[in-house]
């Protein structure tokens, strides 16, 4: 007792600020993706019987889109990769037809972002080919491909489409060399790229395009981080940071951030958040553990959440980035005792929203030659579409030509909306050349007049429906037609009764439980029309230059 009392007296001669200091107040985030769980696909829903490559070059090894899932397979005398269709899963034929065309060992393939049936991959033969994939099943291999691009002179690493020009790719090979690609020409062989920039000491590990395309990212085998305008070839930014040796780069979508992956100074794995307009010292560094396989990162920029996924580990981290401190805040982990050689992500168009799915992955398993999707899942009671997990994302139209982004132009995507029966019309190629003489494309014109004569025939329905007792009196026949307008779900608010019993009014509610449902869909859907329309209007300024 004597103890408690000297303790008490002492506690009370501290000053205010001593006590802040020393009093324990836990910081508790409110997120809507606190409890996002990973949920592995079922056998029968996952690609197995695939001969995955054995190579030991750091990267995805896989690419996927909303229709095809693709992948480096091994292969003797030469590279390949194989093509399957995204719904074709279960056990895969040993004889399955290949894409394969070039004379070494295939290191990177990335789908076209505008067009689901173009595939662009890199060799170790130092040539870059872009393949067109049959919209139908593949019947036999694919040796030619559609063009061919010829630049480096040692084996090609890395490859990047620009993620709002269309016909623009970047690759980067063993010759330090990282090269700009307009493949937006007649030409099937491609012998000179646009631009090419050397300044790179080293091999390049890592690109990253921020938001509009407009400045490129790079990590180095030197371990440095440079951020540069690949049009000018001017280098804006480096990091000469020690303490971190990056490995892999990633901009945070229009946080005017970057995140990179690499090992700190006694070799533990480490992630590193950075000022894009300042790269002198981390805004955060974070140690993970002591594994030595690299880490891929995966950034959602529509719900800020970040994916870290280790080369060789079964796991998978997520984080919610945030503009202010401490900028990375952990989630959760995603757990697996089977290690993943590489990964692919699907697109967010291709996500199942109906079950809450924001992310979803494909695991490549070396060890049992499976290809394993793992989607990562927001739980929800409701089964109606969360407007507040799907943002307007990117869609598959791009904003600039190839031609019109080397001149200089800096567009962001064109928005969509993932709400399932909403398809927005927002490219420049779906509007005719002619146009009227306020410069509306005339498919425009027609589809905002048919809204317009909608909204105007319901208007007068409504009008005549809520006519005042001043109006001529009606006819009995005409007075039951109203009363019909009236029913809701069989209940007719001027003639039924108020309820009697327990029963009657729990039907009563769920009554009105469901009209009120309705009634949700029914704004829902007028909020996408009113989206789609100022979606519209706004491309059609933006591709009229008076926006």
């Amino acid at each position: 007792m004597a103890k408690r009392q000297e303790f008490r007296r002492r506690d009370s001669q501290l000053p205010l600020s001593t006590k802040s200091r020393m009093s324990w107040h836990p910081q508790y985030r409110s997120s809507k993706f606190r409890h996002v769980f990973g949920k592995a696909a079922s056998k029968e829903n996952c690609y197995d019987c695939v001969p995955i490559t054995r190579s030991v070059h750091d990267n995805h090894f896989c690419a996927v889109n909303p229709h095809f899932i693709a992948v480096v397979t091994e292969c003797a005398g030469g590279g390949a990769f194989l093509v399957i269709p995204i719904h074709q899963t279960g056990k895969l034929d040993p004889h399955y037809p290949k894409v394969c065309g070039h004379k070494g060992n295939v290191l990177d393939i990335k789908w076209n972002p505008f067009d689901d049936f173009v595939i662009a991959s890199c060799s170790e033969d130092a040539t870059i080919k872009i393949w067109d994939i049959p919209k139908q099943f593949l019947a036999r291999n694919i040796t030619i491909s559609k063009k061919e691009l010829l630049g480096h002179s040692r084996r090609v690493g890395l490859l990047e489409w620009h993620p709002t020009a269309a016909n623009i790719l970047f690759s980067t090979g063993y010759d330090y060399k990282l090269m700009i690609w307009n493949l937006d020409t007649k030409e099937s062989v491609i012998s000179n790229p646009v631009k090419t920039i050397d300044f790179h000491q080293d091999v390049i590990l890592s690109m990253s395009f921020n938001t509009d395309g407009s400045l490129l990212a790079t990590t180095c085998k030197d371990r440095k981080i440079r951020v540069f305008d690949p049009r000018a070839g001017k280098v804006l930014q480096e990091a000469n940071y020690k303490s971190h040796r990056a490995n892999k780069v990633l901009f945070l979508g229009n946080m005017k951030k970057l995140l990179s992956t690499g090992t700190s100074r006694w070799n533990n794995r480490q992630i590193a958040v950075w000022n894009e307009d300042d790269l002198s010292v981390p805004l955060v560094e974070e140690d993970l553990d002591g594994s030595s396989g690299v880490l891929f990162p995966f950034y959602d920029s529509d719900t800020n959440v970040l994916y870290v996924v280790g080369k060789g580990d079964g796991n998978i981290r997520y984080y919610e980035i945030s503009a202010d401190k401490p900028h990375l805040n952990y989630l959760t982990e995603y757990r697996s005792y089977l290690p993943q050689k590489g990964i692919g992500v699907m697109p967010k168009r291709g996500l199942d929203v109906s079950s809450c799915e924001i992310f979803r992955f494909y695991k490549l398993i070396t060890t049992k030659s499976l290809i394993e999707p793992v989607s990562m899942i927001v739980p929800r009671r409701s089964e109606s579409y969360q407007e507040d997990i799907y943002p307007l994302t990117a869609g598959v139209q791009p904003a600039l030509t190839a031609q019109e982004w080397l001149n200089g132009m800096n567009k962001g995507p064109l928005l969509v909306s993932l709400r399932p029966g909403s398809e927005l019309i927002n490219s420049q190629q779906q509007f005719p050349e002619r146009t009227l003489s306020n410069s509306m494309p005339l498919e425009s014109n027609r589809y905002i007049e048919r809204i317009e004569r909608k909204t105007t025939i319901e208007d007068f329905k409504k009008s005549n429906r809520f006519l005042d007792d001043r109006g001529p009196r009606k006819g009995i026949d005409q007075i039951q037609e109203d009363r019909k307008s009236w029913l809701s779900n069989g209940y007719d608010p001027f003639e039924c009764p108020p309820p009697k019993t327990e029963n009657e009014l729990l039907q009563m509610f769920y009554r009105q439980q469901e009209e009120i449902r309705r009634l949700r869909e029914l704004v829902n859907q007028r909020e996408v029309q009113v989206k789609q329309l100022e979606l519209e209007i706004k491309n059609i300024h933006m591709n009229s230059g008076t926006y």
